[in-house]
Protein backbone atom coordinates (compact mmCIF):
# COMPACT_ATOMS: atom_id res chain seq x y z
CA UNK A 1 0.00 0.00 0.00
CA UNK A 2 1.01 3.40 -0.94
CA UNK A 3 1.85 6.43 1.55
CA UNK A 4 -0.62 9.42 0.75
CA UNK A 5 1.07 12.05 -0.40
CA UNK A 6 1.62 15.04 1.79
CA UNK A 7 -0.74 18.33 0.62
CA UNK A 8 1.37 20.99 -1.26
CA UNK A 9 1.88 23.50 0.80
CA UNK A 10 1.52 27.38 -1.45
CA UNK A 11 3.84 30.58 -0.12
CA UNK A 12 2.11 33.82 -1.04
CA UNK A 13 4.61 35.93 -3.13
CA UNK A 14 6.26 38.12 -1.40
CA UNK A 15 5.59 40.96 -3.44
CA UNK A 16 2.08 40.44 -2.84
CA UNK A 17 2.79 40.78 0.83
CA UNK A 18 4.39 43.80 0.73
CA UNK A 19 1.51 45.76 -1.08
CA UNK A 20 -1.30 43.90 1.04
CA UNK A 21 -3.30 45.95 3.90
CA UNK A 22 -5.80 44.78 6.20
CA UNK A 23 -9.36 45.63 4.30
CA UNK A 24 -10.93 46.94 7.22
CA UNK A 25 -8.30 49.10 8.98
CA UNK A 26 -5.83 49.78 6.15
CA UNK A 27 -3.34 48.68 8.62
CA UNK A 28 -0.03 46.17 8.02
CA UNK A 29 -0.98 42.66 7.78
CA UNK A 30 1.41 39.89 9.78
CA UNK A 31 2.17 36.49 7.31
CA UNK A 32 1.39 33.33 10.13
CA UNK A 33 3.11 30.58 8.11
CA UNK A 34 2.14 27.98 9.76
CA UNK A 35 -1.60 28.87 10.21
CA UNK A 36 -1.61 30.25 6.57
CA UNK A 37 -3.18 33.22 7.07
CA UNK A 38 -2.88 37.00 7.04
CA UNK A 39 -3.12 38.88 10.38
CA UNK A 40 -3.92 42.42 11.27
CA UNK A 41 -3.51 43.32 14.86
CA UNK A 42 -5.67 46.03 14.83
CA UNK A 43 -8.60 44.23 13.25
CA UNK A 44 -7.91 41.13 15.60
CA UNK A 45 -9.13 39.07 12.55
CA UNK A 46 -6.79 36.56 10.53
CA UNK A 47 -7.78 36.22 6.72
CA UNK A 48 -6.75 32.78 5.17
CA UNK A 49 -4.66 31.90 2.39
CA UNK A 50 -6.08 29.17 -0.03
CA UNK A 51 -4.05 27.96 -2.72
CA UNK A 52 -1.44 30.84 -2.47
CA UNK A 53 -4.43 33.12 -2.74
CA UNK A 54 -5.00 35.67 0.46
CA UNK A 55 -8.76 35.45 0.56
CA UNK A 56 -9.31 39.03 2.12
CA UNK A 57 -12.72 39.69 2.92
CA UNK A 58 -14.14 40.24 6.56
CA UNK A 59 -16.92 38.05 6.75
CA UNK A 60 -13.87 35.05 5.78
CA UNK A 61 -11.88 36.14 8.30
CA UNK A 62 -10.97 34.21 11.24
CA UNK A 63 -11.29 36.33 14.99
CA UNK A 64 -8.35 36.27 16.89
CA UNK A 65 -8.18 34.78 20.79
CA UNK A 66 -7.63 36.05 23.61
CA UNK A 67 -3.57 35.88 23.69
CA UNK A 68 -3.48 35.45 19.73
Amino acid sequence: MEDALPALEVDVDPRLLEVLVCPVTRGPLEYDRAKHELVSRQARLAYPIRDGVPIMLPEDARELGEGE
